[in-house]
């Protein structure tokens, strides 16, 4: 296990955050997708009421961030919604935004105030009439309740990379966030051009942190206090490098074996390929952080 390490931490985070991979399901196949190879693409959480009643256990306020696979074909995803919402926490999700209008209004309703952050990620493998996407986007964010953001995503590809400026461009026309996502291969940025690389960091670099593959070890990070990564079966672990690597495994929110560390632990991974904790302040951000190129 990791040592406490405080003398550089941020203060505590007055609102936790879990990012749940709740299925792993979902009706696209893209090229790059980091769990292409993954054995059963058709597994769902099941035990949704269980999962809420956890959710409801946590101390104090989480943000509750709903991945997949794809969250939208969950068959419960409203009840898992309306759930987060009764216990307390803000919803945020993460989708392919391929959802027609009436299941976004349902989510959108079940959400209700406690929507916090919904991300769209932008898979051009899939979207061929960028209008329809921009209009769809501009009419959901319409919709959002006070305090809520709208945030696109997309994965800078080579062959995608040289059309992401025109395509910011658009987003910001529409008053729409939009960000990049370097590539992976393997859980490794793939081996980018010199050239690419600042073409990657005009353009924000990994979602707009100025950085295209970010090392914080060493650094002292809340992950596994305030926040951590929870799968489709219950297992819970620090954080998404510490999934891969299946390290600092927090146990499981079914079977009872979970619990949350106290207290800020150092990094231990050369390379982090979540950026949760540092847009949520639960690491410092100007100590240390450099491109890991070894890590590309």
């Amino acid at each position: 296990m990791s040592a406490p390490l405080s003398p550089l931490a941020t203060p505590r985070p007055l609102e936790g955050a879990v990012s749940w991979n709740m299925n792993t399901t979902c009706n696209y196949r893209c090229s790059y997708c980091t769990q292409r190879f993954k054995d059963d693409r058709g597994r769902w959480a099941r035990d949704v009421d269980s999962y809420i009643e956890f959710f409801a256990t946590l101390p104090g306020r989480f943000e509750i961030k709903l991945s997949g696979g794809e969250p939208f074909v969950h068959p419960r995803l409203e009840d898992v919604v309306r759930g987060i919402a009764r216990a307390g926490h803000n919803v945020s999700v993460v989708t392919n935004f391929s959802a027609d209008r009436a299941k976004l209004e349902a989510f959108l309703e079940a959400a209700g105030p406690s929507l916090r952050v919904f991300s769209a990620s932008l898979h051009l493998e899939y979207v061929s009439d960028l209008d329809a996407w921009l209009e769809k986007a501009a009419w959901l964010k319409g919709r959002f309740p006070e305090g809520a953001s709208w945030n696109a995503t997309c994965v800078a590809t080579r062959a995608f990379l040289p059309r992401l400026p025109e395509i910011a461009a658009r987003h910001a026309e529409r008053g729409l966030a939009f960000k990049i996502q370097p590539e992976k291969q393997a859980s490794r940025v793939i081996d980018y051009s010199e050239e690419e690389k600042e073409r990657l960091l005009a353009l924000g670099g990994h979602n707009g942190t100025g950085e295209v593959a970010a090392s914080f070890q060493g650094l002292p990070c809340w992950a596994g206090s305030r926040y951590f990564i929870l799968d489709d079966l219950g297992n819970a672990f620090r954080c998404y490098p510490a999934r891969r690597q299946k390290r600092e495994r927090l146990g499981n929110v079914l079977d009872g074996s979970f619990r949350l560390r106290d207290e800020p632990f150092a990094c231990g991974y050369s390379y982090c390929s979540c950026t949760v904790p540092i847009e949520r302040g639960m690491m410092p951000r100007s100590q240390g952080v450099t491109v890991s190129e070894g890590d590309q």
